[in-house]
């Protein structure tokens, strides 16, 4: 967990200390980065999330049933976040509108940490025939750390323009505690018994149907026209087999 935590943390302090050292970025680098991430995270929502969701031994219907709620959740959260997570990088916003970008990421962030509480807590693989490939979280940890890049670089965009550059670091190093927080959350609450397995599966359900939210706007999005782009065609593609290889010879 000591690992996750730091890994989670200086992932989102290194992508946004970029927009210090990288102020005239070029976008269609960052909006390649953000293919990149979003092709990752819905093929390990749809590869490995969903089908050991199912395969948990919770009721199908209302698996799905949470899947859904996560969907719309993730939406109401976008509003709140003006979409950053998939490539809205406002410029203009106010002190009010920074803080709102801010705490719609958080509360998406620390949903995002909680699949990194106790993967054991799962027992997929008690629950799968002939399930010998037991998962240790490190496909999952990947994909949100790759999630987070974009997100973060978007953030501290925002932020540097919108607040002074010490009220800019510190809402980026509370960004960077968010996922470790909902990690460490979900765990102390599971071993305090206030947590049951049950509720770990429905707030994995909520953060997939998240994934696919946050996913299918970046695919969405990055072809408005939808005219194929080929260099976009392939970061979808590169992603999709990295994810295929995490999940199936890893």
């Amino acid at each position: 967990m000591v690992i996750n935590f730091l890994l989670l943390f200086f992932t989102v302090i290194a992508a946004g200390s970029l927009v210090l050292f990288f102020p005239n970025y070029k976008e269609r680098y960052y909006k390649l980065a953000l293919v990149f991430a979003g092709s990752y995270l819905f093929s390990i929502t749809i590869l490995h999330l969903i089908p050991e969701l199912f395969s948990s031994g919770f009721p199908p219907h209302r698996m799905g049933l949470w899947i859904l709620l996560g969907f719309i959740l993730q939406q109401i959260l976008d509003y709140l976040s003006s979409g950053i997570e998939h490539g809205h990088l406002q410029h203009g916003e106010n002190r009010i509108g920074a803080i709102t970008i801010m705490v719609g990421l958080f509360l998406h962030a620390f949903l995002e940490g909680t699949l990194l509480s106790h993967s054991e807590i799962m027992g997929f693989s008690n629950h799968i025939p002939n399930h010998d490939h037991s998962h240790n979280g490190s496909t999952i940890l990947l994909g949100i750390l790759i999630h987070k890049g974009p997100a973060a670089f978007a953030l501290a965009a925002v932020l540097i323009n919108s607040l002074s550059k010490k009220w800019a670091t510190l809402l980026l190093v509370i960004f960077a505690l968010a996922s470790p927080l909902g990690m460490i959350s979900s765990s102390v609450l599971y071993d305090s018994g206030l947590l049951n397995r049950e509720g770990v599966i429905i707030s994995y359900g909520l953060v997939a149907g998240g994934f696919l939210h946050i996913s299918t706007t970046i695919f969405f999005e990055s072809s408005p026209h939808h005219k194929i782009k080929w260099n976009k065609l392939f970061v979808s593609l590169l992603a999709a087999g990295l994810a295929i290889a995490s999940e199936f010879l890893i």
